[in-house]
């Protein structure tokens, strides 16, 4: 499979995807101009005739329709033999346009990515019952992508999306907060936590996680009431041995570090939060002013609300059964955990009532609260493959990981008779809930929890004219929400085509995938079905316009550029979020 926008498609790229023009092959039979002699009185036997008579009727109109049926209107000069001709698509340029016009003429793909660059921004469609999606307007849903005006010319630091509310950093480091769970009065975009320069953000069911540039993290209440009337810690002012209380309540966590060690990343489930350091150590926390973590997403053994140690509900608590391996990636779903060391092994712990661990479901024991290995290397033949997960995402009660494999010589297998050695494969692995069709395979399996590769998202390639060779395409990103998700790929993308170049020198991005629950259209598709497979959605309305949109027409993400910005330069790209019943794609630095 060759991922569209391609150099294997390139050709294809500039071709009308509507009636095109066409020249029709023209099957042109033999004739002689040589006159029939008249044929001789028939020997055959009176009462065979009728039998003859409609065998040869049959006979010539079959003939005749054979030979007339792709004859052309009008009689030319035509050779004896005249072969099939080629179908030959007009490309749509047009003199008249400039050549700009043109490209946009010819490639959506295109025009989205210039538009991303003139008009960066937030989509943000599916679910309004929070006023999230659009807080402008009292729909009920928000069926395909569009922007919330508020932050049109906007690029963001991190943006998570929840029904009831949305969060997001800005350019500067500051939270915005909007919808109905921060306030059902003031629910519009609302600067909140302002000067600590905030890197990333995660959410849980009623918190804001934080994590700053400096490696502090900041939990506060999604609740502007609760901002506004809880507890504020003391802060550090400009005025030497002087401290003022916080504008709003939030509360500090503070995981003990080692001598130079800081929080790196940050992943959240509804009650409980994963913390990552410099060093390769995990933390988790409590972050839910509800509820404490019981599933064993924690990671640590037998801690419950009643045996919990002295202090603070949220304090944090080092993952020791991880000690000594260094993590480099973490993942929390709604209440499970992953985490990835940098040797490619996956660690999983937390509630497995889905399959989401991707190990075998126990009715009396519907969790694991001890890290183990998931054995992903079981899922591929034990000789002539070697494997290495490189990512690993979560949401909802789901994982995904992507692994990428090598052919490599079996023990009785001789270099000249393997054609394949050495070639590189990306897959696609998902299980837990596929109820919703989350689970990417096509099917709707309730439990999965045996990794299960999704097809259409494994395996795939496209030519590369730098290394002159089919190279594997792999997945740049995962996003998992709460019944739904996005995966963009890492194919090759094209984003400097030049005022100079020709009329079909384009941009384009890189195509992303969509798949899940869609009651309330967090899909994008329009429609309200759910889809177990994943599929492509039409770029939103505002950049191409509905009568355009056809089926060369697909939402793509821009990568990575600097590019001038009010005039300055600003390097930026797009990214996709999918929340719970919601999903945005956002301009990011």
């Amino acid at each position: 499979m060759f991922a569209r926008g391609s150099k294997r498609l390139a050709s294809q790229r500039f071709l009308p995807s509507k009636s095109p023009r066409c020249f029709a092959p023209r099957l042109c039979p033999y004739f002689t101009a040589r006159p029939q002699e008249p044929s001789k009185e028939s020997v055959v036997a009176r009462r065979y005739s009728p039998y003859i008579v409609v065998a040869g009727v049959t006979t010539a109109i079959s003939l005749g329709y054979y030979y007339t049926r792709d004859r052309p209107e009008s009689a030319g000069e035509t050779s004896e033999y005249q072969h099939p001709e080629l179908i030959v698509q007009e490309a749509k340029t047009r003199k008249n346009l400039s050549t700009e016009e043109n490209r946009e003429s010819l490639s959506p793909q295109h025009v989205q990515v210039k538009r991303s660059w003139e008009r960066p921004g937030l989509y943000a469609w599916g679910s309004n019952t929070g006023l999230v999606t659009n807080p402008d307007s009292n729909e009920f849903v928000v069926k395909t992508p569009r922007r919330i005006s508020y932050f049109d010319g906007m690029v963001l630091r991190d943006v998570k999306l929840d029904q009831s509310f949305g969060a997001a950093i800005t350019e500067n480091g500051d939270l915005i907060q909007w919808g109905k769970g921060y306030s059902k009065t003031d629910y519009k975009p609302t600067k909140t936590l302002k000067g600590k320069n905030l890197v990333s953000l995660c959410i849980s069911a009623d918190r804001i996680i934080a994590l700053s540039s400096g490696g502090n993290v900041y939990s506060l209440p999604v609740s502007k009431s609760d901002q506004e009337n809880g507890w504020k810690p003391f802060e550090s002012s400009w005025i030497p041995f002087w401290r003022n209380r916080a504008e709003l309540s939030y509360r500090p966590l503070q995981p003990q570090l080692g001598l130079g060690e800081k929080v790196t990343a940050i992943s959240s489930g509804l009650e409980h939060l994963l913390l990552l350091t410099t060093s390769g150590r995990v933390f988790s926390a409590a972050v839910s002013s509800e509820h404490f973590p019981s599933r064993g997403q924690l990671g640590v053994p037998g801690l419950t609300w009643s045996n919990r140690p002295k202090g603070p509900y949220d304090s944090c608590h080092e993952v020791r059964e991880l000690r000594g391996i260094h993590i480099t990636n973490i993942a929390a779903g709604d209440y499970h955990s992953l985490a990835l060391d940098k040797t490619g092994r996956v660690f999983v712990f937390g509630d497995n009532s889905s399959g989401q661990l991707g190990l075998d479901t126990n009715v009396n024991t519907p969790f694991i609260d001890t890290p183990q290995i998931l054995p992903l290397a079981s899922l591929y033949p034990a000789n002539g493959c070697e494997i290495n997960t490189s990512s690993i995402a979560a949401g909802g009660a789901n994982s995904f990981f992507i692994v990428n494999t090598k052919r490599v010589l079996g023990p009785m297998e001789i270099p000249a008779t393997v054609r394949d050695l050495g070639r590189l494969t990306t897959d696609l692995w998902s299980c837990g809930k596929g109820l919703f069709g989350v689970l990417g395979t096509g099917k709707w399996t309730h439990v999965q929890s045996t990794p299960t590769k999704i097809k259409a998202l494994s395996g795939l390639f496209e030519y590369s004219d730098a290394a002159k060779k089919v190279v594997p395409i792999g997945i740049s990103h995962i996003s998992v929400g709460a019944t739904h998700a996005a995966a963009v790929l890492s194919n090759f993308t094209n984003v400097s085509a030049s005022n100079g170049g020709s009329q079909t020198d384009t941009n384009w991005g890189a195509d992303v995938f969509w798949w899940g629950g869609n009651e309330f259209y967090q899909l994008g598709t329009g429609k309200r079905n759910n889809i177990a497979s994943p599929t492509h959605i039409h770029p939103p309305a505002d950049v191409i316009s509905r009568e355009r949109q056809g089926e060369d027409s697909r939402f793509q993400i821009t990568p990575r550029r600097t590019v001038k910005l009010d005039g300055r330069k600003v390097s930026l790209e797009q990214r996709v979020e999918c929340g719970r019943n919601v999903t945005a794609v956002y301009s990011a630095v």
